[in-house]
């Protein structure tokens, strides 16, 4: 059950037109941002740095995805780990390569440069943060620095999710949790503290 319930969609009008994106791409408006509508402001900055982060520039969105998963994963959020698994699907990754993220060293099913991402995002979503110099060194063999810098976007802004979900314990909504079921569930992955009725 959520320390904070989530707003209607419709409690604030200027957000019809992003709401209505999210449900066209997601299949659904995700409860953390109706919950982050309680202070509009908030909520509008959050959506404009996801759109910024995660859908703009040269690095392949499928990989920010990914890198996006590994940094919840790394981070423990259950409910984050839900929303990137859907989100990866949507983005053309595999089954088998979300479901092998956390081997992702050992699997074939990964590139050199996505290991090199995988690698920063894992290290850098872990706390203390174990980031090495040899971390970049590996990253620069496949990613230029402006593309550097759209890989720590997303690991940053999955610090910012994987803290704001766990502390509120959002609900987890119907789709993601369908996805997660089906590709990650198997590998270990609970609702936790994310189911509604708890």
């Amino acid at each position: 059950m959520p320390h904070v319930d989530p707003l209607p969609r419709d409690a604030n009008p200027e957000f019809v037109e992003k709401f209505n994106h999210y449900e066209n791409t997601r299949g659904f408006i995700p409860n953390s941002i109706l919950t982050m509508q309680r202070r509009p402001n908030i909520a509008k900055a959050f959506m404009e740095m996801n759109q910024a982060v995660l859908y703009e520039g040269t690095v392949p969105t499928e990989l920010k995805m990914l890198v996006s998963l590994m940094a919840s994963y790394a981070g423990g959020c259950l409910y984050c780990q839900s929303h990137m698994t859907n989100l990866s699907t949507i983005y053309q990754a595999s089954d088998e390569k979300i479901a092998a993220i956390w081997d992702f060293e050992k699997s074939e099913v990964f590139s050199d440069a996505e290991r090199a991402a995988l690698t920063l995002a894992r290290n850098a979503a872990v706390s203390p943060n174990a980031v090495s110099a040899e971390d970049f060194d590996n990253l620069r063999q496949y990613f230029n620095d402006a593309e550097i810098v759209e890989i720590v976007a997303a690991i940053s802004l999955f610090g910012y999710l994987n803290r704001w979900n766990d502390t509120m314990a959002t609900e987890l909504e119907d789709v993601p949790k369908k996805v997660a079921e089906r590709v990650i569930e198997p590998t270990g992955w609970t609702v936790g503290k994310h189911e509604g009725n708890q």
